[in-house]
């Protein structure tokens, strides 16, 4: 069966028809949330409302429309009376020094990354990290606004029929958010294109430089201007220098003591880096979230929930080495 005749599926067919858009429903979701826990399950609960409801399904849309618009009301549903999922650097909060002591803060309920293999986008940029932290300082309805008309090109009508509300006011909506993401100076990240040679070499020196510990090949690796930040610490680190210098004085391991496996997160270069323990082993330390301008690291979101690990289908333990 097609997409194009998803509009006629029986009720029988109704879960292999729906199961085709889980991917792309999960990164809608995502969006929305910025966690890809939260997200899970609320795909889980847009599944189950939308078998209940199918036998009433009049066809008037495609499925998948129809999921599309069960999936954003349930996230506003899910939205009411919580707190948006910030980065460090969207707490409001001056840069840190390198020698401050870390205050961690495991209530406040942070951005997540997502694997890229969990989610469907059609464009790379729509998944970006920057991208969706910049979502979150959206209000609810304004969000679903912005990425049912910026991310899937509805029709502002279409929009209004989903959120139960007039043309006028999706407009207005629209531009409010594009406003208020332009105050704040936020918008979708530049993505960068599939990793050429060179880039691919930076990202292999990259990760042999923190096996080595090697600072001066790190700081030479980011951009002047780099970021640094790693939730649940709320700190955030501006500079290749003040970096470098936080790296080494901050981070407990040593020469060869931290492993970096690759994978990728919201279209972007990543790598969970395992930290070396007193039997010789190597557990999982954090995840980072590299962004990067084609020769040099300009962002890296280290993320120390190591449950993380297992999302992003890491190894729960490396051998000694």
């Amino acid at each position: 069966m097609s997409i194009d005749q998803d509009v006629t599926a029986t009720t029988e067919e109704f879960p292999e028809v729906a199961q085709r858009y889980r991917r792309e429903l999960l990164a809608h979701c995502y969006r929305m949330t910025g966690s890809v826990y939260e997200a899970e399950d609320l795909v889980q609960e847009t599944y189950l409302r939308a078998w209940r409801a199918y036998e009433g399904f009049e066809g008037r849309s495609s499925v998948r429309t129809w999921l599309y618009r069960i999936a954003t009301n349930v996230c506003l549903t899910n939205l009411e009376g919580k707190d948006r999922r910030p980065l460090p650097t969207g707490l409001g909060t001056v840069v840190s020094r390198p020698g401050d002591e870390l205050v961690e803060e495991s209530e406040i309920p942070w951005l997540e990354p997502v694997p890229d293999t969990a989610v469907m986008v059609t464009e790379r940029d729509s998944i970006r990290l920057a991208f969706v932290a910049a979502l979150q300082h959206l209000p609810a309805r304004q969000r679903a606004v912005l990425i049912l008309r910026d991310v899937l090109r509805w029709k502002a009508a279409e929009v209004a029929e989903a959120l139960g509300t007039s043309t006028a006011a999706v407009n207005s909506a629209l531009q409010r958010a594009h406003a208020q993401l332009a105050a704040k100076g936020l918008s979708e990240d530049s993505v960068v294109p599939d990793l050429d040679p060179r880039q691919q070499d930076l990202l292999d020196r990259y990760v042999d430089a923190f096996w080595r510990k090697d600072i001066d090949a790190i700081v030479g690796m980011l951009t002047a201007d780099a970021v640094w930040e790693m939730p649940p610490y709320t700190a955030w680190y501006r500079g290749a220098e003040t970096i470098g210098r936080l790296i080494d004085g901050q981070c407990p391991g040593g020469v060869h003591d931290m492993v970096m496996l690759p994978t990728s997160a919201n279209g972007q270069p990543a790598f969970g880096l395992y930290m070396r323990t007193a039997r010789g082993n190597f557990v999982p330390f954090h995840l980072q979230v590299l962004t990067t301008d084609g020769e040099r690291v300009s962002h890296v979101g280290a993320f120390f929930d190591t449950r993380l690990f297992a999302t992003f289908g890491l190894p729960p333990s490396l051998p000694a080495r």
